[in-house]
């Protein structure tokens, strides 16, 4: 069974609620495209750095799972982390 795409909006919180010091603000947004699904993910700005992680790597992780989950979707999803 398909996943709705709020799943992968909860997803991308539980995800970001999970790495940051301050969970009650994150927020994230779905923007959707004809193309691709815009995910915009906000964070307090002293958790920035977190959910980028070293090198980008935890970002990276995170956009590898929402390419997974797009590929089960049939959809292209994208990671946006705005400051």
């Amino acid at each position: 069974m398909p996943m709705p795409d709020g799943d992968v909006k909860v997803l991308v919180e539980e995800i970001a609620k999970a790495l940051v010091d301050n969970p009650e603000q994150v927020q994230v947004r779905a923007v959707e495209g004809e193309q691709v699904t815009v995910l915009e993910l906000r964070v307090h700005p002293n958790d920035l750095g977190k959910v980028i992680g070293r090198q980008g790597r935890t970002a990276k992780s995170i956009r590898t799972i929402l390419g997974a989950a797009g590929m089960k979707l049939k959809k292209r999803l994208s990671l946006e982390i705005l400051e």
